[in-house]
């Protein structure tokens, strides 16, 4: 086997993993229940309108596609999972949203050079491991002039610090994957797109999640409904101890963020970047 078949193997092998990953829990939920104000603010960013087409990348199950394509836009919903996009079917004809879900991996996406207006993600390109492979297609399906719209978890604010939290605990990342939340510094997205966009608007803002009463209900959910959760404890299962610990790291992260161990109130930080693709 040539050394490309192996990196053809390999890549393979991640996204596999990831799939399976994202397929865990109810990840719909989680995007439903908890942020659920993300997907409409990246469309207001963005500036989307009705006659434009637009993709979402990494969209799970349309949490920024679905109030795109009620903006009047033509919308095209892609993600690696199946399953999410199963799940962003029916939550778009509940909403009477009409778009086109495509399974699809941000790091080779199946659509024409600057086929699109509007080129966004919410909170999901991050997690394609390679970021720099993933922000070249990120531009190269935009067309000239067209927007580039991201909103990522910053690796500052709550769940980049649940991923650094996890991070004992989980898997060994694969050889050159790169960490999800560094999608949320501004000097690493910038570096990622280049001279490629112009007039970049660059913000941190926070959304406020107040679903759980107790550090250990949220520890609770995200161990029933997200993905990685879920995968970091099937990978110490077997060890009673580091399960015990895990559970105690994370109570104790949500009672930092959360201001106490009772009506815990948490603002979770992002950075939302806009971007002319340059003409």
């Amino acid at each position: 086997m040539t050394e490309t078949n192996d990196t053809v193997e390999a890549d393979r092998a991640i996204k596999t993993k990831h799939r399976k990953m994202w397929a865990l829990g109810d990840y719909p939920a989680v995007a439903t229940q908890l942020i659920p104000d993300l997907g409409p603010a990246l469309v207001k960013a963005c500036g989307v309108r009705s006659g434009q087409r637009v993709l979402d990348i990494a969209a799970g199950s349309g949490n920024a596609a679905i109030p795109a394509a009620l903006a009047g836009a033509s919308v095209v919903a892609s993600d690696l999972t199946p399953e999410l996009l199963q799940s962003g079917r029916a939550l778009a004809a509940e909403r009477g949203a009409e778009l086109e879900w495509r399974e699809a991996d941000a790091e080779a996406l199946p659509f024409a050079d600057g086929e699109f207006d509007t080129v966004m993600s919410c909170v999901g390109i991050m997690f394609a491991p390679h970021h720099r492979a993933a922000a070249d297609e990120l531009i190269r399906v935009c067309r000239p002039g067209g927007t580039i719209g991201l909103i990522n978890w910053t690796p500052e604010g709550f769940i980049g610090q649940m991923f650094a939290t996890m991070k004992p605990y989980a898997p060994k990342p694969p050889p050159g994957a790169q960490p999800p939340p560094l999608w949320g510094q501004e000097d690493h997205v910038r570096d990622l797109l280049g001279d490629r966009v112009t007039d970049v608007e660059a913000r941190r803002q926070t959304v406020r999640v107040d679903r759980f009463r107790k550090p250990e209900d949220f520890r609770e959910y995200f161990k029933t409904n997200y993905g990685p959760t879920i995968a970091t404890y099937r990978n110490i299962a077997e060890d009673p101890d580091r399960v015990a610990a895990l559970d105690r790291d994370l109570d104790a992260l949500a009672q930092r963020h959360g201001g106490g161990v009772d009506n815990v109130v948490m603002d979770w930080e992002y950075l939302l970047f806009t971007a002319p693709k340059r003409g």
